[in-house]
């Protein structure tokens, strides 16, 4: 399983439908509380017999959209957990944003996990 499918797998039951997306909303979805998260950087690990590692790390960006600024609140708490079950370590807290021309509120928090290459 691929670290993208586990992020998916981790947060899909936080929200109705499983919206939870790579990157951007696609233009189809009208969801108003969804989940994204990319790909923000990591840590490489280079060995000086350029012999390839087991293991890589990222560091993974998780955004939560809700209508209401206290529903973001509630369900990046919930993501945070989740992304726990998975052995994700937590970079820092949930940065508060919102997008007033299509009236969301979210949250932004980053998450470093290691995994099998």
């Amino acid at each position: 399983m691929t670290v993208e499918t586990q992020i998916y797998t981790a947060l899909k039951s936080l929200v109705t439908g499983g919206h939870v997306y790579a990157i951007n909303l696609p233009d189809t979805v009208t969801a108003r509380t969804y989940i994204t998260y990319q790909q923000v950087g990591g840590s490489a690990i280079n060995f000086l017999n350029s012999a390839k590692p087991s293991k890589k790390n990222a560091r993974f960006q998780i955004n939560v959209w809700a209508p209401t600024p206290q529903a973001a609140a509630v369900l990046s708490r919930l993501t945070e957990d989740a992304m726990r079950t998975i052995d994700a370590f937590v970079e820092g807290a949930p940065v508060s944003t919102d997008e007033p021309d299509i009236n969301l509120y979210g949250t932004r928090q980053d998450f470093s996990i290691w995994f099998d290459d």
